[in-house]
């Protein structure tokens, strides 16, 4: 059966720039090791999962988005790329959409937002999805039963529900388990006190923020540690909560396609060949690359 592989382009990209020395260079003295390792990384993807449907979204909002709106200190910890990585940055996407990857990016919505939306769409088609990443934020993507969760790079595959019996969370809950316990690689506040177990323990009594606020009463007579000063403590991040969660529930409507035709992947490897050797990669590496890529 045929199925939809969402790519979260950005953590190979950056785990290729972190991981392989740093020794190749093109005319202009600009590293090449992550577009390397993300040309690699691809190859290989293609060669193990023969897509009929493929996309890859990426980071490009980071200080532009509309969650920077809502919340100015949103990945405020983050740094901007230099000049030579934003090169490199550049270059994988457009490696990408050489290769025949439908890619996605902007200043608005990010690499999370393209991959729900993606995700809604093949849904209505009922088309099977894998979210390739080891961002568990993305387990929000999952709808259906046969939908995965692939952290490639770890070799670790899991259907919806086996996601969420690991997690003891639905995925529809991720958003609210995020808002609650905070998210630090995001700069995203958290209320204080409760942190992974207990947001998803309060999820699985209340459901949802909602029916949490809702019935806050109800707190201190169920069977969860501190309950009164949890309660508190909601209580007086409440306003903090809601603004958390608008910033951790994806967007799902960041496409305006109507069906998943944009996402048929069609391998064009005489343009990746070009492409290659215009930004400086060897003819040898290049050779072998592509020998890859056909016999994928």
């Amino acid at each position: 059966m045929s199925r939809l592989y969402c790519i979260d382009a950005s953590i190979y990209i950056f785990r290729a720039y972190f991981s392989m020395p740093d020794r190749w260079f093109n005319e202009q003295g600009y590293g090449l090791n992550a577009v390397y390792g993300y040309a690699r990384f691809l190859v290989n993807f293609i060669r193990e999962t023969r897509p009929t449907y493929l996309m890859a979204a990426y980071d490009e909002s980071l200080g532009s988005g509309y969650r920077h709106e809502l919340y100015p200190d949103y990945k405020s910890n983050r740094v901007l790329p230099d000049e030579a990585l934003a090169f490199q940055l550049g270059a994988c996407r457009r490696l990408g959409e050489v290769m025949g990857i439908a890619s996605y990016a902007c200043e608005r919505f990010e690499a999370d937002d393209y991959i729900a939306a993606a995700a809604r769409l093949a849904g209505q088609e009922g088309l099977p999805v894998t979210v390739v990443s080891r961002d568990k934020d993305l387990a929000q993507a999952l709808r259906a039963e046969h939908d995965e969760w692939w952290d490639y790079a770890a070799a670790r595959r899991l259907r919806k529900a086996e996601w969420e019996a690991g997690q003891n969370l639905r995925v529809e809950q991720v958003a609210d388990w995020l808002a609650l316990m905070g998210d630090s690689i995001d700069a995203i506040p958290g209320v204080p006190g409760i942190g992974r177990k207990t947001a998803a323990e309060l999820l699985g009594h209340f459901g949802d923020i909602d029916g949490l606020y809702a019935d806050l009463n109800r707190l201190e007579e169920l069977p969860v540690r501190g309950a009164a000063r949890l309660r508190q403590a909601l209580l007086e991040h409440r306003e903090q909560v809601y603004l958390a969660r608008s910033l951790t529930r994806l967007n799902d409507r960041a496409l305006r396609l109507r069906s998943c035709k944009p996402f048929l992947f069609r391998c064009r490897v005489e343009d990746l060949r070009s492409y290659l050797l215009e930004i400086g990669c060897g003819e040898a590496w290049t050779d072998r690359l592509l020998r890859d890529m056909e016999n994928a």
